[in-house]
């Protein structure tokens, strides 16, 4: 088995949709369970949720035995990070808040070893080599990374089109949390003004040759973006399902959630 090989930077070239689910508990066994439900992909958060380096190494390893494809978010576009977090065998990262060509090609650079990139040559000590028991895995190591850049700000969006010409980018995220709170719209990425902008984006994407992605938990409206023709959606947090699983069962029994009923606001 060639583990090297990325089906997951195939099926967004071949435009064929992915549907993935955000994993944000942060534990190796919650990933695991997830990894069999049957989603294309899982999203390891380190933006958000609270994971460090050996966290994320330990969902890795627990969702390795199924067929799900691991991408994973660092927390920020930092050289140093995204190293190591290659290093424990990522592939696929979702890089947040570009806001130029100069963050584009920045991330680019990260996932590649030179002369293309700045990665460091550290693959004999890494789980991404199998400690060098995979062949050449320098040498064709660049050709398997995904770079998937999040936009998730009006200076981001006005910079699209540049970023979408940066070569190495293979998809752009669209985040609509922090896109509605940056076009003034706090907790309303239902505005009329964010999504037309959000739709608008995700046609620049496509239109480039790009693979467009957008997180939403609201299956209508996640369907509505793969109508538009985005390819890798993710429709759930891991998180959000539990909290709203269990208030539900409590409620069947005349049960409050302790902090009051929940407000949805968002698209998680």
């Amino acid at each position: 088995m060639d583990i090297l090989s990325n089906p997951f930077k195939r099926a967004l070239r071949e435009r064929r949709p992915q549907i993935g689910l955000w994993a944000a508990l942060a534990h190796p066994y919650t990933a695991e369970i997830s990894a069999g439900s049957g989603f294309d992909w899982l999203l390891i958060d380190g933006e958000h949720a609270p994971n460090e380096l050996q966290s994320m190494l330990t969902q890795l390893q627990a969702i390795a035995p199924y067929p799900v494809a691991p991408v994973v978010r660092p927390p920020w576009n930092d050289f140093v990070r995204i190293k190591q977090i290659l290093d424990i065998g990522a592939q696929n990262l979702l890089i947040p808040m570009i806001e130029s060509v100069e963050e584009a090609q920045a991330a680019v650079a990260a996932v590649r070893y030179p002369p293309a990139g700045i990665r460091g040559m550290g693959s004999a000590l890494a789980r991404s080599s199998r400690w060098n028991r995979i062949p050449d895995y320098p040498l064709r190591a660049n050709d398997e990374m995904c770079v998937l850049l999040q936009i998730e700000t009006p200076k981001g969006l006005a910079a699209l089109e540049g970023i979408l010409a940066v070569d190495g980018v293979d998809g752009v995220f669209i985040g609509p949390a922090d896109l509605s709170a940056g076009m003034g719209y706090v907790n309303n990425p239902e505005h009329p003004e964010v999504t037309a902008a959000i739709d608008g984006a995700i046609a620049r994407i496509i239109g480039a040759g790009k693979a467009a992605g957008i997180l939403h938990t609201r299956p209508e409206r996640a369907k509505h973006f793969l109508s538009l023709g985005a390819t890798f959606v993710a429709v759930g947090v891991d998180a959000t399902l539990l909290a709203r699983a269990t208030e539900s069962l409590a409620a069947q029994f005349d049960r409050q959630p302790a902090m009051g009923r929940t407000v949805q606001g968002g698209p998680y």
